[in-house]
């Protein structure tokens, strides 16, 4: 079933007040109140909208967080049913110290149609399409490369893969070097590095490792508007987490995740810069970058939003002017 496109302007709305709401403590050195900036806010939007839309991926349990929690009902419950997907302030560092990749995030698809993650890690892997079966979780990093530069009739020398900056990544990253892989570390900021896999102008054909798995939902939710390959399987490190696990319905907490099994049917997806975003900097004139907060004048912003509406096979950089009457 479509979602109607009047939901994918209430949601750029309700990325770009958050990320508005945040950009004023861009470079305060506060990361707990940069994201509540975005929680509110986001939390307010929402509430709007003539929809009945429960939280899947939020900021956590009830008991850990008051607002957008996990199972929070939003809306003004007149309309459809929708699971949401939230990320209100992804890069919490980065907009502290006022750096490039801080953005605010949501998706959203039909109610049972967006997997439910515990707060736990996923490993992960990304890349662009790919032939079924070429790229996978289970193989290795030397088997993983080789077939990917077949598949781009190239060398390994020739590919870029991208990474978070983690101690626990250091087996990945030495093969990757003796693979003589050109390599991107990133110190935070999961999903967009997921995404600079979804275009070729930005030059990253592989991204891997353990991050949140949270993100990895949110991630694959703007992948597969690019029909981009995505696998997924949770790491579960202590008793409380299968437990949770078990108690909302994962079974197999072994399992690896496709796509198609996290996000199913049509999907919206937004993400409103507050720093520069996708690439991080470039010097490219063609490489269509996501630039950060700007105040126009009074109490107007220009905003930009990386958007995929899949039914109606919209991926692209929405800008536009905000009317922000909280200043």
């Amino acid at each position: 079933m479509t979602i109607d496109k009047e939901y994918l302007d209430k949601l750029i709305n309700v990325t770009s007040k958050a990320a508005i709401s945040s950009s004023f403590l861009v470079g305060k050195k506060d990361k707990v109140a940069a994201d509540k900036a975005a929680v509110d806010s986001m939390r307010t939007e929402l509430n709007k909208i003539n929809m009945l839309g429960e939280i899947v991926i939020g900021e956590g349990s009830l008991d850990q967080a008051p607002m957008l929690y996990t199972g929070e009902v939003l809306g003004n419950k007149n309309g459809p049913e929708f699971d949401i997907a939230v990320d209100p302030l992804e890069g919490t560092n980065f907009a502290a110290n006022n750096l490039p990749g801080a953005m605010s995030v949501i998706a959203m698809a039909k109610k049972g149609n967006l997997f439910k993650a515990p707060e736990t890690y996923m490993n992960k892997i990304a890349t662009s399409k790919v032939e079924k079966g070429l790229i996978d979780l289970d193989y290795s990093i030397k088997k993983n490369i080789s077939n990917l530069a077949d598949f781009k009739n190239t060398s390994p020398t020739e590919l870029t893969a991208c990474l978070l900056d983690r101690p626990r990544h250091k087996k990945i990253i030495d093969e990757l070097k003796e693979l003589k892989v050109n390599i991107i570390l990133i110190s935070d900021g999961d999903i967009s590095g997921a995404l600079l896999v979804s275009k070729p102008e930005y030059k990253v054909d592989i991204f891997l490792g353990i991050g949140g798995g949270p993100e990895g939902v949110l991630a694959a939710s703007a992948l597969d508007c690019y029909d981009c390959h995505f696998q997924g399987r949770f790491i579960f490190d202590k008793d409380k987490d299968i437990k949770e696990a078990r108690e909302m319905g994962i079974t197999d907490i072994e399992k690896k995740y496709e796509l198609s099994e996290i996000i199913k049917g049509d999907s919206i997806f937004c993400a409103t810069a507050i720093t520069d975003c996708l690439p991080m900097k470039s010097n490219d004139k063609d490489v269509n970058s996501l630039n950060g907060i700007i105040k126009d004048k009074n109490n107007i912003f220009l905003t930009e939003t990386l958007i995929t509406h899949k039914s109606f096979n919209q991926k692209k950089i929405i800008k536009k002017k905000v009317i922000f009457d909280n200043v």
